[in-house]
């Protein structure tokens, strides 16, 4: 069995634009003198790896709390992809992970530098699929995500963004990405892991 950590470290990770930086503020040390260390946070629920909720850009949906934490638990296919994915690529990434395990097909993790296009966004949410997770920090567009945002989470594909799948090849893995049980929100930020059970 081994292990792959996909996180990105959340001081030091990437942050999409114009969303706040994680800050770390120390609020007890011992190097002072104090009894303990004692740290404080501070940073957005996107900061690095992180998923989408529903909620997030869609007023009536899901937040974080009430996902089922089967869809961020279980068997995932990694297809490697680079540049725009069309609906054709999006038909063929389900098509080989349906031949690896049914049950990994509804985890799809595509690694590299990716941009989903709304058509493809819209073979994926009529997949049957619980998430879809990414390298970059969005989903779709930089420059226009709403649309691919819409058509996944309208359809409760969540989404796990920011991901790091470098050293991970093709393959079917046990993920998990288990967000933080955060009441009412939005987003949130995991500690993603791939396991290779064969291995």
């Amino acid at each position: 069995m081994k292990i792959y950590d996909i996180s990105q470290e959340v001081f030091n990770c990437q942050v999409y634009p114009n969303d706040p930086t994680p800050e770390k503020k120390i609020l007890k040390s011992m190097e002072k003198g104090e009894a303990y260390n004692l740290t404080a946070l501070n940073m957005c629920a996107h900061n690095g790896t992180h998923i989408d909720a529903p909620f997030h850009f869609i007023k009536d949906g899901k937040t974080v709390d009430e996902i089922c934490l089967e869809t961020f638990v279980g068997m995932a296919y990694v297809a490697e992809h680079h540049g725009i994915i069309t609906c054709n690529d999006a038909a063929e990434i389900i098509e080989k992970a349906k031949k690896q395990s049914p049950e990994a097909t509804k985890r799809i993790l595509i690694k590299g530098d990716v941009e989903v296009s709304l058509e493809a966004a819209k073979v994926f949410a009529s997949s049957d699929i619980l998430l879809l997770g990414n390298e970059p920090q969005t989903i779709g567009p930089q420059s226009a995500p709403m649309a691919v945002h819409l058509t996944l989470l309208g359809a409760n594909v969540i989404l796990l963004e920011g991901i790091r799948l470098s050293e991970v090849s093709e393959g079917v893995y046990f993920l998990n990405a288990a967000p933080l049980k955060l009441s009412g929100a939005d987003g949130s930020p995991c500690r993603a892991v791939l396991i290779d059970l064969y291995s």
